[in-house]
């Protein structure tokens, strides 16, 4: 069990009123699994990928990643979670536009204080197995949209995470982007690593070996 979710909760508070985002989720989700989240917006399924990947706490409930229970982490921990095992691809791509491809998925192996040279070599190996091996020295406006979600998605395994967390990732893209895109995660599941997807689009969740879907902050059924 890689990820143990326990009557999660998280209410969002705008001055005097407050509004509940997740009720009591209990989740379960294997090492190795693929894994789709769906929803209408407002259904709580980005908040629950936040707080799954340490972006986000909760107002009560507990989740545990790696037999960790994240409540009982310190920040500095906490962000050693967020480095090295989970790798974030998100709907906007958040790349820097100043560097390029190559200097993108490197980055976050300076923060884990890989020398220069390994963290050249590990980002042009990433860039190659997404299919982006020509374009590796390119700024992201240099590339279409579905080539900036592929340098996204080199840069979430920079550190070799065990988990990768996915919140709309084709949402930005052509569904030919789109299918390349999720071909890539189904190959990283192949190869062992746990993928977590959200999505409100059917045909991008039969992708996933296992479909949950959540309404109103609950999880209603799984197909």
């Amino acid at each position: 069990m890689i990820i143990r979710v326990e009557y999660l909760s998280k209410v969002y508070r705008m001055g005097k009123v407050e509004v509940p985002a997740l009720r009591d989720v209990n989740l379960e989700i294997e090492e190795g699994e693929f894994l789709a989240i769906m929803g209408p917006s407002g259904s709580g399924k980005s908040t629950l990928l936040n707080i799954i990947g340490c972006l986000d706490k909760p107002t009560g409930g507990r989740v545990f990643i790696d037999g960790a229970n994240t409540a009982s982490l310190s920040e500095n921990e906490l962000a050693e979670v967020r480095r090295d095992k989970v790798g974030f691809v998100f709907q906007q791509f958040n790349l820097i536009h100043s560097l390029n491809a190559l200097e993108n998925v490197s980055l976050p192996m300076f923060f884990a204080g890989v020398s220069r040279g390994e963290r050249l070599k590990r980002a042009e190996e990433l860039l190659a197995k997404v299919g982006l091996r020509e374009r590796m020295h390119h700024k992201p406006l240099e590339l279409s949209g579905g080539q900036q979600q592929r340098v996204a998605i080199a840069r979430a395994l920079a550190n070799n995470p065990k988990i990768v967390i996915g919140d709309e990732p084709t949402g930005n893209v052509d569904t030919e982007a789109g299918n390349v895109i999720m071909g890539i995660l189904g190959d990283l599941n192949r190869e062992g690593k746990t993928i977590i997807v959200v999505t409100h689009d059917p045909v991008i969740a039969a992708h996933a070996k296992r479909v949950i879907r959540m309404r109103d902050g609950r999880l209603l059924d799984e197909e």
